[in-house]
């Protein structure tokens, strides 16, 4: 459930780490910039080919960034947790997006005017250092999940990517079911794979006891199988 409004002090814990480079100066001029918006299940919060005005920190929700290839296929390119930055990278880069991104489910997000960011980045050697920490990571994580996805078979994309969601979004009270609830459509999407693979490899997944489904409700029974399967590929 979405809390229905964040104080600015809420705001202020969610983007601790870079909130924690700044001055006092630095953190007036931030306080009176930023903005909070709230998104829909499934609305766009930024389009491919659109120019970066915003870095942009979940809240609460959950996020994917995707890319839509050949066919019109989409590829889920990250997932999006609260208190994680995203959206900045192409106005470092002096380009528009090459990707959009759109709620998972009903989502609010802080939004920071980029030219405040750049203005304090000139003047805080610290919060640069954060971002090039930021930038360091996402390549990283982007790195290995291409590799990931290109060379191992559909049932170790699949268990992967279960590992991933859980990863990023953790389960329920049960200590067991994702705690993201996502369309066949979007779990291929993540996995690389199209939606009938990805159905048919749950259906397998299920019969072999190592998950669990009801509706969108996927619950991991042997984790550690899943492991090999991702592992082998």
């Amino acid at each position: 459930m979405v809390k229905k409004d964040f104080s600015v002090s809420e705001i202020i814990e969610s983007i601790a780490e870079l909130w924690q480079t700044l001055n006092d100066e630095q953190r007036e001029m931030l306080v009176k910039e930023f903005t909070v918006q709230r998104f829909k299940k499934n609305e766009l919060i930024y389009c491919e080919g659109e120019k970066p005005t915003h870095i942009m920190c979940l809240l609460s929700g959950k996020v994917k960034i995707f890319k839509d290839g050949v066919g019109g296929r989409s590829q889920i390119i990250r997932v999006i947790k609260p208190m994680e930055y995203f959206a900045y990278r192409a106005y470092f880069s002096g380009g528009d997006y090459v990707t959009a991104a759109a709620a998972f489910e009903p989502s609010v997000i802080c939004m920071i005017p980029m030219n405040i960011i750049t203005q304090l980045v000139h003047e805080n050697n610290d919060l640069a250092q954060f971002f090039i920490r930021q930038l360091a990571t996402d390549l990283g994580i982007a790195d290995e999940r291409t590799v990931n996805l290109t060379q191992k078979h559909i049932r170790g994309r699949l268990a992967e990517s279960l590992l991933f969601l859980k990863e990023n979004y953790g389960v329920e009270e049960d200590e067991s079911t994702l705690s993201i609830y996502l369309s066949r459509e979007d779990l291929a999407n993540l996995s690389n794979m199209t939606t009938s693979n990805a159905i048919r490899t749950l259906s397998n997944f299920a019969a072999e006891k190592l998950i669990a489904i009801d509706g969108r409700k996927i619950k991991l029974i042997d984790e550690d199988r899943l492991k090999k399967i991702s592992k082998i590929g």
